[in-house]
């Protein structure tokens, strides 16, 4: 849509709001020209639970059938779906002065992505694999070329001419000839015709003749996956059904493995079938319903790997790539509170584990014979402080990437036990290790970036320790880091913790509270937020808004202990945390109470919804993207997807009573009282299997009528889209745009001059 379909959007909008009975204008007295909100219908529902009563007004909100509804949005209960789309033609007339604020952020946003660009190539065998983007593609190109094309100084070589190159561009970029180049998956082709697509991942055979991909076509992480004959173009074999998502071929690539995905939206079994097509067979089943699993390849291709676990235990189980058909075996019996992954090297096993209280996990290695924790010794110790996230294996090294105080470096080890980091003096940045497409190889790669400096991709020998540029992240609206400033501060939380604060602004914002602030938070299951680079928050910060990161327990930013302090019974220290950096950033003057935007995601939305309860008056505005606020509810609900996997992180309210108690003392829908809340816009996905669409729903529907503020509370809910929202890069800027104006309309009250 460009912007003057947009404009001829908006007219069709006020056109519909005027006739739809929801959004009948006020009556006299009132502000001139406001939409009334839609009025949820109420219907109490009494649910006695462990000697516990609760009575849920808005129950009838959740579609019976949402299993079916998640594969098919079309199914959804008229009397949801009537009151779903009046929700987005309130917040559209409510919002209606944004739009050409959408408009302009949108563009901006757009101008700074490279649309003609390409991935670095990974080289695998005789080809080298990559994607790339033509001009106004809303979706990738999956391709290859031949491994003809590399670098002689500042000369590329390709299929035998020599071509002048600027060396710090892409390799082999978009400049060769169009018939070396083989598309193997035009993702536009695909989603041709669809709301909806979504390419989840993909595969090569090692002899390179099959191609594998899967698409979500709703939004639900459902997939279908398909197989391609490179040398015919043709597709083989029967698609599979309801995987999802991941795919990987065994090492004679003879064979496909998958993980299938029950009706209830979880994984639950490993197949596996003939390449090109043929019988299925079950490879492995997973009892406990509480448990993830997935499949993959060794990093030297002698086993087959299926990985189990949830929050604090996993498993891992092998089979050999010569003796492809045999039954799995396990590498270590799963013990609950241990985790560990395992990957082979060559001639032994690799652990990363967090076995003998090793809280910020250790490497450990095992013979090939003899995997199980009797034979672990180890390799890498245990060093409390600096989280081992995870190794990368080529033939003679292993690289490990580790965390502490909100930052990451990289560690290169060779077989004899040499070390050395690969590391930046930044306050605040992220090196991400992206490992090898190979394993006979000296070579890895890895991604360095901060919140005002673009990524940089480099390839590093790490036999020789040369690195080489390989792409810059361009920005092809114009960028210079030195126009911003980039600050790490640490919050002292109410009991003495320091909670790590990433800040960016530009040079000329003033930091004596006048700016606005938004603060962004997540911290649940152990994941990190990194300090990272952003187009798209330039939007904000370019208008004089100063951008913070807080780094709270329940992510693993100091460590996994960060984590283990904030989940179960003492989850609210998450809340407290992001609570804490905000009344520190006031105190510096980098924010001032009521003036802060508050935005999070998912289990992020969950915090949102609880700081919302807990200290209203620090905020102008909260975001809660996809908001996971129904927390009661949907920890007692073993039909929903996510539910059995998630009692390590939140506690079993349906068997235990404390822990039931514990979650209802914080659960944000729940919590709702009678008080002055900020603006709030609520947001949520039709396909969403993850947080389901009933979730922002019902917290709109409670937390409407209780405000004494007058502040609006909105709803926008994508028919068409997921978890994640739209599939298609540039419109999922719009919905970027769409949540950065809202915060700009929070700050401004733009509801008062609509």
């Amino acid at each position: 849509m460009n912007r003057r379909q947009m404009i001829a959007s908006t007219a069709a909008t006020a056109l519909a709001a005027a006739a739809s009975p929801a959004l009948a204008r006020s009556p006299k007295g009132s502000l001139p020209d406001m939409p009334v909100p839609p009025v949820a219908k109420k219907i109490p529902v009494t649910i006695e639970q462990l000697g516990r009563v609760r009575v849920d007004d808005y129950q009838w909100m959740k579609d019976d059938n949402w299993q079916a509804v998640l594969r098919d949005p079309t199914l959804i209960k008229a009397d949801v779906k009537e009151h779903l789309t009046a929700e987005n033609a309130y917040r559209e007339a409510m919002m209606a002065s944004t739009l050409p604020l959408q408009a302009a952020m949108f563009e901006e946003m757009k101008g700074r992505i490279k649309e003609a660009d390409s991935s670095v190539p990974e080289p695998d065998g005789p080809w080298e694999y990559y994607t790339r983007y033509r001009t106004g593609d809303q979706h990738p190109l999956y391709c290859r070329r031949p491994r003809q094309a590399y670098l002689v100084g500042e000369e590329m070589v390709v299929s035998g001419s020599r071509e002048r190159r600027d060396p710090t561009s892409t390799a082999a970029g978009a400049s060769m000839d169009a018939t070396d180049e083989q598309v193997l998956l035009d993702a536009n082709a695909l989603a041709e015709g669809k709301a909806y697509s979504d390419v989840g991942d993909t595969a090569w055979t090692p002899d390179h003749a099959l191609f594998g991909y899967s698409e979500d076509a709703q939004g639900s992480e459902v997939y279908r996956i398909y197989v391609k004959d490179l040398a015919t173009g043709q597709l083989v074999g029967e698609p599979i059904e309801s995987a999802s998502g991941g795919l990987t071929f065994s090492p004679d690539s003879q064979w496909i493995f998958w993980t299938n995905r029950n009706d209830n939206g979880r994984p639950d079994k490993i197949f596996r079938r003939p390449a090109r097509g043929g019988a299925i067979t079950l490879v492995y089943e997973e009892e406990d319903e509480g448990m993830f699993i997935g499949v993959g390849r060794t990093s030297d291709d002698r086993f087959m790997i299926i990985g189990i676990g949830n929050q604090e235990t996993s498993e891992t189980r092998f089979i050999p790539a010569d003796d492809i058909t045999a039954t799995p075996r396990v590498v270590e019996p799963r013990e609950v509170a241990r985790k560990y992954d395992a990957d082979h090297w060559g001639d032994r096993w690799v652990i990363h584990t967090n076995a003998d209280d090793s809280i910020d996990f250790k490497v450990c290695e095992a013979p090939t014979g003899s995997p199980g924790k009797a034979s672990w010794t180890d390799l890498i110790p245990h060093t409390p402080g600096r989280y081992i996230e995870g190794i990368s294996l080529v033939k003679d090294f292993i690289a490990r990437q580790e965390r502490a105080d909100a930052n990451t470096w990289i560690v290169i080890r060779d077989r004899a036990g040499a070390e050395h980091e690969i590391a930046v003096d930044e306050p605040a940045y992220a090196l991400n290790l992206a490992g090898a497409s190979e394993f006979d190889t000296t070579v890895m790669r890895y991604g360095y970036n901060s919140p005002s400096t673009p990524t940089s991709t480099y390839d590093y020998d790490l036999a020789t320790r040369e690195r080489k540029l390989r792409k810059v992240q361009e920005i092809p609206s114009g960028h210079n880091a030195a126009d911003y400033v980039v600050e790490r501060l640490n919050a002292p939380a109410s009991d003495g913790q320091l909670v790590p604060v990433t800040i960016v602004r530009r040079k000329t914002t003033p930091v004596n509270g006048s700016a606005p602030l938004l603060l962004y938070g997540y911290g649940s299951y152990g994941i990190p937020m990194s300090a990272s680079f952003s187009t798209n928050r330039l939007s904000l910060v370019d208008r004089g808004w100063i951008y913070a990161i807080a780094h709270i327990r329940g992510g693993s930013d100091k460590g996994w202990g960060w984590f283990l302090d904030a989940r179960r019974f003492t989850k609210k220290n998450t809340f407290t945390d992001f609570i804490a950096a905000a009344e520190h950033l006031i105190s510096t003057g980098h924010g001032k109470a009521g003036h802060i935007v508050a935005q999070g995601g998912s289990a992020g939305g969950l915090l949102m919804g609880a700081v919302n309860n807990m200290r209203p008056d620090l905020w102008a505005g909260v975001i809660g993207q996809v908001p996971f606020v129904d927390v009661i509810n949907t920890m007692s609900d073993i039909s929903l997807p996510l539910t059995p996997p998630e009692w390590p992180e939140w506690g079993n309210p349906l068997e235990d009573a404390e822990a039931y108690d514990y979650i209802a003392s914080y659960s944000p829908y729940d919590n709702i009282e009678a008080k002055a809340y900020p603006a709030v816009l609520a947001t949520g996905g039709l396909s969403d299997p993850r947080v389901t669409y009933w979730e922002p729903e019902k917290w709109v529907a409670r937390l409407r009528p209780a405000t004494t503020s007058g502040k609006p509370v909105l709803l926008k809910i994508n028919m068409e889209a997921g978890h994640a929202g739209s599939s298609g890069r540039f419109d999922y800027l719009k919905e970027v745009a769409h949540d950065y104006a809202f915060a700009i309309w929070a700050i401004d009250r733009g509801w008062e001059a609509a």
